[in-house]
């Protein structure tokens, strides 16, 4: 009967997977195999056996790498006693013997732990979700957990909690540029402007940053939404004294641009100009040329939507030509391996500066002739 053939065929696949796993207990893809085998069959106990003697098999090596399936195998076994077997105390024992199982001091599953809560979520049991993460927090500080923690609070309408845990976040990560961000538009998105305006203070005082830019962008951007204009422009000098970076300069000046103050623009374009345009003249040449251009074509399409004939020819005069040109390139032992060509921006301030010194020099080379011939 086809019931019969079937049987046979599942006894010959326990046969091939036993045959596997006596080979190599360590083959968790065959111990996988083997339990979605025993489950499409659906008996329970069976299903446990084989989850049971899959998880004895834990690795010989405390390297997260080896332990990545394993683990897999406890987070299957959990899942499948809560929501097949239904049996929540046992899921319950299966998630705590695979925490107890991981050697934490060496590395830790942030996904065990948040899934572990969870569980104990879905079983109002929130004293018990929270001692987990405060449990994983004291042995193993990950950002992955505290995000997880503050997420969890944050759905239960936990604010105070969600605040130590940032706190505690911080104390840890006190770099971390996107803990402090999210931490300030949590407080922006509670009202709570002043709390939100001293995170984002504390932060760019720090004096390491993983991302500075995208913290000062934030609380820029926090500043705006309140039209705090004096304090953005504040803001701006104080980045601009840290870094001249052109994309600031740009940003200062699209900023005043989007509150239609055109004059205040066009004075930072201008302010920015004079700056690359020194700067070129010491020896990071090189770097504040291209920058110089950006500032150049972008001011020069502000002019074109916001001033007028006059503006944009007068921008148009600041472009530079570009000019190919070649540099010689050393070896590593010192030689001269090749001449390499580039592309090269020559802004009309320094033709004019060029065709000085070329006068100069000439004014030198006639008087040198000069005196040559009044001694002869």
């Amino acid at each position: 009967t086809r019931e019969t053939v079937e049987d046979v065929i599942l006894s010959k696949r326990r046969f091939q997977y036993e045959e596997e796993i006596r080979e190599n207990p360590l083959n968790y893809d065959a111990w996988f195999d083997y339990i979605r085998l025993e489950e499409a069959k659906g008996k329970k106990e069976r299903i446990r056996e084989v989850y049971e003697r899959a998880i004895s098999n834990k690795p010989p090596v405390q390297e997260k790498r080896f332990w990545k399936r394993y683990v897999f195998l406890w987070i299957n076994y959990a899942v499948f006693e809560e929501l097949d077997a239904k049996d929540i105390e046992r899921a319950r024992m299966v998630w705590r013997a695979c925490l107890q199982n991981i050697p934490h001091k060496v590395f830790t599953f942030a996904k065990v732990w948040l899934m572990a809560a969870r569980f104990e979520v879905r079983q109002c049991s929130l004293k018990a979700a929270r001692q987990l993460l405060g449990t994983a927090l004291g042995k193993c500080p990950k950002e992955k957990l505290f995000k997880g923690y503050i997420e969890l609070e944050f759905r239960l309408a936990e604010i105070d909690r969600c605040r130590k845990i940032y706190e505690k976040y911080l104390e840890f990560m006190p770099e971390n540029c996107q803990a402090w961000k999210k931490y300030g538009e949590l407080e922006a998105t509670l009202q709570e402007h002043e709390r939100a305006r001293a995170i984002f203070e504390m932060a760019v005082n720090q004096e390491v940053l993983d991302m500075p830019e995208m913290l000062w962008k934030a609380y820029v951007d926090f500043e705006i939404r309140l039209k705090q204009f004096d304090r953005v422009r504040e803001l701006y000098r104080r980045l601009l004294k840290r870094t001249k970076h052109v994309r600031v300069w740009i940003s200062f000046a699209q900023f005043e641009t989007s509150i239609n103050d055109v004059k205040r623009a066009r004075g930072v374009f201008e302010e920015a100009n004079d700056y690359f345009k020194s700067g070129s003249e010491e020896d990071s040449a090189a770097s504040l040329k291209e920058e110089r251009v950006m500032l150049v074509e972008t001011w020069l399409e502000f002019e074109t939507n916001r001033g007028s004939n006059k503006t944009v020819q007068k921008v148009k005069g600041m472009l530079p030509r570009r000019v190919r040109n070649k540099r010689l390139i050393k070896a590593e032992d010192g030689s001269d391996a090749y001449w390499e060509e580039y592309y090269d921006y020559i802004f009309p301030d320094e033709d004019q500066k060029q065709q000085t010194n070329f006068k100069l020099l000439e004014m030198a080379r006639k008087w040198k002739t000069q005196q040559k011939m009044e001694e002869d």
